[in-house]
């Protein structure tokens, strides 16, 4: 729609040119004006100003004058609506487009908040959407949420403000990412969110290391800092140049390469829970490998043994191809807010 209103307003913008330099040259050849008074009686004529002419006229340069202006009074009168005309549009659209978002907003639960729509913001985004978890994006920067051509639901506001975290759903909630560049941003974040919502997961991103204590302490569960994660992968890439390449093979570009995935035990059903791995038969039932579990004390188990107990509040890891990850959650037909 508004590549359409473009061409119009590119039109329009053709025509004033023209106008104006058809009157210019009509003045300059027909009345032997200078181009200077020639441009000078073109303004005043398409703008119906009521100047005198610079010099008297003949009748072939007065049928001229009448001629540019009736002209240009349709010319105008046609860029005057299609400005209004598109930014009557834009408006319209944008207003519909914010209602429609602030309800679809309004009907989440147990969904993830996203701080800030940079690179950290719109990787976590990418994840998510990968995962297909509901999650909505606090964005103060107007042309960042304009230029997003991603269908994301947006907050334009600031997080630091308690309104706008209730508007996105934060006592629904059920994560927030807060991902701004400034650390000190990112602590009143984590402050106003653990007020708001005492059972809420909080992720934050840090700059500086001394930054991390200081979020974990105002109530920030995990907090990571990008610049020395990628210091790390590049040092890995040295190291264990094959392993880390393999590791990148299972990182997720989309909801078409997931290979790794986590259940939680009591999504499952009932007559598969305190029976053991060698029960659940995933290998056999979907090509997938059991590659970790986490006790309901939170403690891990790297490549768990076949007997281990699938107790209540534990999870397991799993590995796998795709199409093998997509046949393990129609199996279990595990809930879509976990996927």
């Amino acid at each position: 729609m508004f590549k359409l209103f473009r061409s119009k307003i590119y039109t329009a913008v053709a025509l004033l040119l023209l106008i104006f330099f058809t009157g210019v040259l009509g003045y300059k050849y027909l009345a032997g004006y200078t181009w200077i008074d020639a441009a000078y009686m073109t303004i005043i004529t398409v703008t119906t100003v009521g100047f005198r002419e610079v010099n008297p006229v003949d009748d072939t340069t007065k049928l001229f004058t009448i001629l540019l202006i009736l002209s240009s009074v349709f010319i105008f009168a046609y860029a005057i609506s299609v400005i209004t005309e598109y930014i009557l549009s834009k408006s319209t659209f944008q207003n519909i487009k914010f209602r429609k978002m602030k309800k679809q907003i309004n009907e989440l639960n147990n969904h993830i908040i996203i701080c800030g729509y940079g690179r950290n913001g719109m990787q976590a985004a990418a994840k998510l959407r990968a995962y297909r978890r509901p999650f909505v994006v606090i964005e103060k920067n107007t042309e960042v949420i304009e230029r997003s051509t991603d269908d994301v639901l947006f907050i334009h506001g600031n997080a630091n403000d308690d309104e706008t975290l209730i508007e996105a759903g934060i006592k629904n909630a059920n994560c927030l990412i807060t991902a701004l560049p400034d650390d000190a941003d990112n602590l009143f974040v984590v402050l106003s969110s653990r007020q708001l919502n005492r059972n809420l997961t909080i992720i934050s991103r840090a700059s500086q290391e001394a930054s991390q204590k200081k979020l974990k302490l105002a109530g920030a569960n995990k907090t990571i800092m990008p610049d020395k994660i990628g210091g790390d992968h590049m040092a890995s890439l040295v190291v264990l140049p094959d392993l880390i390449e393999f590791m990148d093979q299972l990182s997720i570009e989309g909801e078409d390469t997931i290979n790794l995935e986590e259940i939680s035990i009591d999504d499952l059903p009932e007559n598969y829970k305190y029976k053991s791995l060698v029960d659940l038969d995933l290998r056999r039932k979907t090509g997938c490998t059991v590659i970790g579990y986490k006790e309901p004390t939170g403690v891990y188990v790297v490549n768990p043994d076949s007997t281990t107990k699938l107790l209540p509040h534990s999870k397991i890891m799993v590995l796998g191809k795709p199409e093998q990850i997509k046949k393990l959650n129609e199996l279990f037909k595990i809930p879509e807010s976990h996927i």
